[in-house]
């Protein structure tokens, strides 16, 4: 298992520059060390006395923009740790989920490509903004009323670090896991269904294929549920792992490289363009990124199985350091 010193200087160092790690790395660890040393010769168990340590240094994130000369003072540095950590969860989780919705109701609206991709790109675009700007306005409300303050207040303990160490899949990821398959699957159904339009998709396919992706997806999403259950990576999961993602994959290349995807009565890609070009440059994009994004994903999962199975550390990258392999 990972120790809390380790943790907590892993944590620092993610958001230190790879040129100072090294010497920030031996820096604090000698710190911690020293601290800890005079604790226990006052009396104190050793194990209680680097919780302490590290508790009276405070927030490893804080301690990390002291390193690299940051100021963090964008809202202020009691509540600057908060407003950041809200921020970064709405942009990576909520954004991503709002701007699929929408992109599935300009579908269902039989909308042509041209369209969803500029609704696609001004929704990430706005609604990001948005999401910063009334963030940072609440809190700098909150910052200059000290309405409740005190509750919006990070107060870090050691129990926050993260483990870096073999654990149960994180709740997010679940979700994530189980939200995109059911995107993609209401998008397919909707798409072809839908009163208003033309179906973007190749109808002959439902004769099989897009049954067929259907069915993928969901055993996609049960896989995410049992990985969450099963609380680690292992070899069944790297084999599970790489004949889901090559089930869809290797068709999918196949029916775009054929020109078997895109419905042949579908003439919006006209307006972006010659309807063969513009068909052509699509359908070799999402081949590329289906082949590198499915490659990289059974090269993870088997990596992580590995390294979990021999329990091997993974070293950071500019420091002496290395930390058991988490998920």
């Amino acid at each position: 298992m990972t120790s809390l010193v380790d943790r907590y200087v892993y944590t620092a160092l993610r958001r230190v520059p790879e040129a100072q790690r090294a010497d920030i790395d031996r820096e604090l660890r000698a710190s911690i060390e020293d601290a800890v040393d005079a604790r226990v010769e006052a009396g104190e168990a050793r194990e209680a006395a680097v919780e302490a340590t590290l508790t009276e240094l405070g927030d490893p994130d804080k301690l990390a923009d002291s390193y690299a000369n940051r100021s963090g003072y964008l809202i202020g540095p009691e509540l600057y740790t908060s407003w950041r950590r809200l921020t970064v969860m709405l942009l990576s989780t909520v954004l991503p989920v709002v701007v699929a919705v929408l992109v599935v109701v300009q579908v269902v609206d039989g909308k042509s490509f041209g369209t969803i991709v500029g609704t696609a790109v001004s929704t990430t675009l706005t609604v990001g903004v948005h999401m910063v700007f009334w963030t940072t306005l609440i809190y700098a409300i909150v910052e200059r009323t000290g309405a409740v303050k005190d509750k919006l207040r990070v107060k870090w303990s050691v129990k926050d670090l993260p483990k870096y160490e073999p654990d149960r899949m994180p709740i997010a990821r679940l979700a994530g896991g189980l939200v995109w398959p059911a995107l993609l699957i209401a998008a397919l159904i909707l798409q072809q269904f839908t009163l208003s339009g033309v179906p973007v998709l190749d109808p002959a396919n439902w004769s099989f294929w897009w049954p067929y992706f259907i069915v993928v997806l969901v055993l996609q999403g049960a896989y995410q549920v049992w990985l969450w259950r099963l609380g680690t990576w292992n070899r069944t999961v790297t084999v599970v792992n790489a004949v889901l993602q090559l089930a869809s994959a290797v068709p999918l290349v196949w029916l775009l490289a054929t020109d078997q995807f895109f419905n042949p009565e579908f003439h919006n890609f006209a307006g972006l363009g010659a309807e063969s070009d513009v068909k052509h440059w699509l359908s070799l994009l999402i081949i590329g990124i289906t082949v590198v994004g499915t490659a990289y994903d059974i090269f993870e999962v088997a990596r992580r199985g590995e390294r979990v199975r021999r329990g091997e550390p993974i070293k950071i990258t500019g420091t002496g350091g290395s930390y058991n392999y988490g998920g």
